[in-house]
């Protein structure tokens, strides 16, 4: 039996083409994709190219994935046809320091969905052994649909900075990057009480759009940033700066605007050969900062993130500004990168 899948061959070269369906084997289940949602980090691999996708061997891409459990191999347990599950996407060798600890995303020897083995832009998709045992399927409670459940990835990614950094009632916090990805953090750190949430971006259709999503949000516009923040906080500047975009400059702002026992997360990572960044160190020692960064999510973070969105407590639906299916993929592939909307996905049928 065959399928349609979005295959990256090649730098900019996404093909929507018949494969085989895939098996579970012994420890292996077989999903069947219902929702999976278009990333940033898909839009990197298809601009530059990514290791281990080539011509011959191209790469299912698609790392936001939930769906329905349609068989299991032999020597599964825990699941069964017909469970609703979603699916965090790292996976590690499972023996070592980093794995033993919780921490698989971690692992020096990582696999992930769409990253470097077949992802979910196709109606299934197989989930090996290691990532069935790992945990990885992650049963999807009442109350989160299967689109919630795929955009729980990014914001569960959220959720580990949100941990890191420790907001808690009444700080203030600056977000900059108007993109989904800051939209999340400005939705989780109002969940914990933030008493301001500022978000900035340079594109203000982007930041009108996350006012429209997030009311609560304060939009603030880049000319005159820091002058206005320090107006907004009685001159002591947020209690915490993220950085929601890939962006040097964003980083060096961020040590400026944080006030005394500032806490800054390094979010967006940094292009290739542009991550070294001159920062005003003096504004570390003097104002006590606090500087930290986090990348991916852990199994446990992952499950307690579905958990919140099921509960109600974090919505997430509201961000999807288009939902198409897989032979429209490479037209919202344009759209992300021309910064239109916010959240895209795919669903099936």
């Amino acid at each position: 039996m065959t399928m349609r899948a979005a295959r990256l061959y090649g730098k900019e070269d996404l093909r929507v083409e018949e494969m085989q369906v895939p098996e579970a084997g012994a420890g292996e289940v077989l999903l069947r994709v219902k929702a999976a949602a278009i990333c940033g980090t898909d839009i990197r691999m298809y601009r530059n190219g990514a290791r281990g996708a080539t011509p011959g061997n191209p790469l299912v891409l698609g790392h936001e994935v939930s769906g329905i459990v349609e068989s299991v191999g032999p020597d599964v347990q825990g699941y069964r046809p017909g469970m609703p599950v979603a699916v965090a996407p790292n996976m590690g060798c499972g023996v070592c320091d980093q794995c033993v600890s919780g921490n698989t995303q971690m692992c020096a020897t990582y696999k992930a969905f769409g990253i470097n083995i077949p992802g979910g832009f196709a109606p299934f998709m197989k989930i090996p052994r290691e990532a069935v045992s790992q945990g990885n399927l992650a049963p999807i409670p009442e109350g989160a649909d299967f689109v919630s459940a795929a955009l729980v990835e990014p914001l569960a990614c959220v959720y580990n900075a949100f941990q890191r950094i420790a907001i808690v009632p009444g700080d203030t916090v600056l977000v900059i990057g108007a993109g989904p990805i800051g939209l999340m953090h400005a939705k989780v750190a109002l969940m914990a009480g933030a008493a301001k949430v500022f978000m900035n971006d340079l594109s203000a259709e982007r930041l009108s759009l996350c006012r429209k999503v997030e009311p609560a949000i304060i939009a603030l516009e880049s000319a005159g940033l820091k002058e206005r923040l320090a107006e907004l906080t009685g001159g002591r500047g947020v209690s915490v700066c993220i950085t929601a975009a890939p962006s040097a400059e964003a980083q060096i702002l961020a040590l400026e605007v944080v006030g005394v026992n500032g806490r800054v997360m390094f979010f967006g990572g940094l292009p290739e050969g542009k991550s070294r960044v001159s920062l005003d160190t003096n504004l570390v020692h003097y104002k006590q900062i606090t500087i930290t960064g986090t990348s991916r999510q852990s199994l446990i973070q992952y499950r307690q993130t579905l958990a919140l969105v099921a509960s109600g407590r974090l919505v997430v639906k509201d961000l999807v500004t288009l939902s198409s299916s897989l032979d429209e993929i490479r037209a919202s592939f344009e759209l992300v990168m021309q910064g239109k909307g916010l959240k895209n996905v795919i669903e099936f049928i």
